[in-house]
C-alpha cells in the first residue's frame, strides 16, 4: 500500500486557513477490496481499513482531526475505485462547520468507479453554525456496469443548542455521470430566506438526501422506500437513478430514514444487504 505525507500542512497565504487534502484508491485482488493508496496533505486522513462485512468490501473512516471547518478552510477528498472493487466510505461523527469571519470555507469531493466496481459515500451529518459561509462541490464519475450509493445530510444551525441559523450562506453542486453520460446534476444556495421559503426547506433546518445509481431499478425498490416515511419524505425513479429526499427539524430523524432507505436499496444496487454502519453507531 503507498501511504505518503505531503510536507506542506499550513498554506501561510491562507493566513492560517487548512488546506487539506485527501486521496485514496481501492483495489480488487483475489477476492479482497484493498486500500492501496493513500495520500495525504494537511489535516484529512483515513483510519485503519475495516472488513466488517467480508474481505470483499472495504470499509474505510474518513477523518478530519481539527473537529470542525472554520472560515477560510479548504477540504479536497478523491476516491478511485479499481475495477470490481466495493469501498464505502464514512465518518467517525458529524462535520462541523464553524463561523466563516467573512472567510469562505469549502470541500470538494471527487468519486471514481472503474468498471464493476460499488462505491458507497456515507458521512454522518453536517452541522451548519450561524454565519457559516461554505462552498461544497459533489462530482461522481462511474465507468459501465458500476454502481454508487451517496447520502448527504444538512444541519442549519443548531437546534439542540437554540441556535437558528439566521446568517450566512451555504451553496451546494452535485454531479453524477454513468459511461460519461449525467444523469444528475443540481445546485443551490441555502440561505436564511431559503429555509423559511416554501419553495426551499419551508421554515425547516433539516434536509437530506440520498441517491442510488445502478443497473435498471424496479418499480418495487421505489415502492419499498416511499413506505419508510410520512410528511417531509419522498423519492423518485429514474432509469437506474433513485433520489430519496427528506426535510425536517431533527438530525436523528434524518438519520434513521436515510439509513432505513439505505437498507432498502443496497440489495438492489449492489446486491448486498445492508448490516450496522458501525461508525454511525459509536
Amino acid at each position: 500500500m503507498r501511504d505518503c505525507t505531503l510536507h506542506h500542512d499550513i498554506d501561510s497565504t491562507s493566513h492560517g486557513a487548512w488546506q487539506a487534502s485527501l486521496t485514496l484508491g481501492f483495489t480488487q485482488s483475489h477476492g479482497a477490496t484493498r486500500l492501496t493508496q493513500r495520500e495525504h496533505s494537511g489535516p484529512l486522513r483515513v483510519q485503519k481499513p475495516l472488513y466488517p462485512e467480508d474481505p470483499q468490501v472495504c470499509h474505510a473512516i474518513v477523518v478530519h482531526p481539527p473537529g470542525g471547518v472554520v472560515g477560510g478552510d479548504r477540504l479536497r477528498i478523491g476516491v478511485h475505485a479499481g475495477t470490481g472493487s466495493h469501498a464505502v466510505l464514512t465518518t467517525p461523527g458529524a462535520a462541523k462547520w464553524y463561523r466563516s469571519h467573512g472567510k469562505v470555507s469549502g470541500q470538494r469531493v471527487t468519486l471514481h468507479a472503474a468498471e464493476r466496481a460499488a462505491l458507497e459515500w456515507l458521512p454522518q451529518e453536517s452541522i451548519f453554525y450561524n454565519d457559516a459561509v461554505a462552498e461544497l462541490e459533489h462530482e461522481v464519475e462511474l465507468a459501465p456496469g458500476a454502481s454508487y450509493i451517496g447520502c448527504d445530510i444538512l444541519c442549519m444551525g443548531r437546534r439542540a443548542s437554540g441556535e437558528r441559523f439566521t446568517a450566512g450562506r451555504v451553496a451546494q453542486r452535485s454531479s453524477i455521470r454513468r459511461a460519461g453520460k449525467l444523469l444528475w446534476w443540481e445546485q443551490g444556495v441555502i440561505t436564511p430566506a431559503a429555509l423559511k421559503s416554501r419553495f426551499g426547506l419551508n421554515g425547516h433546518s433539516v434536509c437530506a438526501t440520498l441517491l442510488a445509481v445502478g443497473e435498471r431499478l424496479p418499480a418495487s425498490a421505489l415502492q419499498e422506500v416511499r413506505a419508510l416515511g410520512g410528511p417531509g419524505f419522498g423519492a423518485s425513479l429514474i432509469k437506474n437513478l433513485l433520489v430519496v429526499r427528506h426535510i425536517g427539524d431533527d438530525s436523528e430523524a434524518a438519520r434513521a430514514l436515510m439509513l432505513d432507505a439505505w437498507r432498502v436499496l443496497r440489495p438492489y444496487v449492489m446486491q448486498r444487504t445492508a448490516g450496522p454502519l458501525r461508525s454511525w453507531h459509536t
